[in-house]
């Protein structure tokens, strides 16, 4: 199979769908990889590091969209790509197709075939291909949040840790998977007050376990929800349901309970937001304010540490990519269940129920594309 590695062109994007190791791997197994010209300078990744792997680099996207019959990338693709798909092209990224009916209608236009790395699950529930990158976001967040509480970004002036003699700051974490954790090691690892709520009883017993009861735990109810906002000087949406749009957790009449320069970072800002208020950002402009509470909602936090980003997102989708290009998709989708679930479109077809839900859009079982 021929495997197209494009550079990524959304805001402040410095990842990139593949490193020179998954590019050796996928050549060693007889396939060929092109890989557009300076993809991988902002991962610090050098065109001949690609050649040396056995990659070719090609001048332009377009080159790469013609050539490749798989594309790889970090990113849902953007306008100047939508007319660069041909029949039959395989489409392997980060679709958020739940975050934004307008992309999921504009790729429906499309003649490929998309698999969705939000979507991937295992047998057992867990999402692989989201766990390096929900790792890498729900430690930024905080970092993030914390940068954003200072005065001189507009907030309330608040060291999250405290010093001796004074409070730290309160962080408020809304979900408790792979985001949520992460949020709360780093919170609590800089010495912040942090409290966690997810509607999953178990897995509050199963982080208060793991971190050794170092944060508080409560049930996500509206009600606890508005009982701790007030105190909130850090809130941490980190809600997730796989492949749908995520629900309202803040609702814009609770942001009158919370302090003037409090911070949310929305995490699922991807999946559209779990605060009512919440809207996509970019790293170039990551933040703005509604009654008094910064919001901070950039939809690729990871972008802006690719060093770290790029190596972590490949060590995990390399294994999927090759077991594509061996197989090709339907086969691949066949034998293996995970990449099954990360079926999104086919030819104009949605065969994501969660996608199709979200925006009432007819569905597509996959085992009828799949025959």
């Amino acid at each position: 199979m021929k495997v197209g590695v494009p550079k990524e062109i959304k805001n402040n994007e410095y990842r990139v769908g593949m490193t020179p190791a998954g590019v050796e791997m996928l050549v060693k197994a007889g396939h060929e990889v092109f890989v557009q010209k300076g993809a991988g300078e902002g991962s610090r990744i050098s065109d001949e590091d690609y050649t040396r792997a056995g990659a070719k680099i090609l001048e332009t996207a377009k080159d790469v969209f013609d050539s490749a019959d798989m594309i790889v990338k970090v990113k849902e693709p953007l306008e100047p790509e939508f007319d660069l798909f041909h029949d039959d092209q395989i489409l392997f990224t980060y679709l958020h197709l739940a975050g934004d009916r307008n992309l999921t209608e504009r790729l429906m236009k499309c003649p490929i075939i998309a698999i969705a790395y939000e979507t991937m699950q295992k047998p057992n529930g867990e999402l692989p291909l989201l766990v390096p990158m929900s790792e890498v976001a729900g430690r930024l967040a905080v970092i993030e949040g914390a940068k954003y509480l200072q005065r001189t970004f507009g907030g309330r002036g608040i060291f999250l840790g405290g010093v001796p003699g004074v409070e730290p700051a309160k962080v408020l974490i809304l979900g408790g998977g792979v985001v949520g954790k992460h949020a709360a090691m780093m919170a609590v690892g800089l010495g912040a007050d942090v409290t966690l709520l997810t509607r999953n009883v178990n897995r509050l017993r199963d982080l208060e376990e793991k971190l050794h009861g170092r944060f508080k735990t409560v049930k996500m109810t509206p009600w606890n929800v508005r009982k701790l906002l007030p105190e909130a000087d850090l809130v941490v949406g980190a809600v997730l349901v796989t492949g749908a749009t995520a629900p309202w957790i803040i609702r814009r009449d609770d942001l009158k309970l919370m302090k003037e320069g409090a911070v949310i970072v929305d995490v699922s800002i991807d999946q559209g937001g779990c605060c009512e208020t919440s809207r996509p950002t970019t790293h170039a402009e990551p933040v703005y304010v509604v009654d008094g509470v910064i919001h901070y909602c950039v939809a690729n936090m990871p972008g802006c540490v690719p060093l770290t980003s790029t190596y972590a997102l490949t060590n995990e989708t390399l294994p999927y990519a090759l077991e594509i290009a061996n197989k090709g998709w339907r086969e691949a989708c066949r034998d293996n269940y995970t990449i099954k679930t990360g079926l999104n479109l086919v030819k104009g077809k949605l065969t994501c129920k969660a996608v199709a839900d979200s925006f009432n859009l007819p569905y597509t079982p996959p085992d009828e594309v799949l025959g």
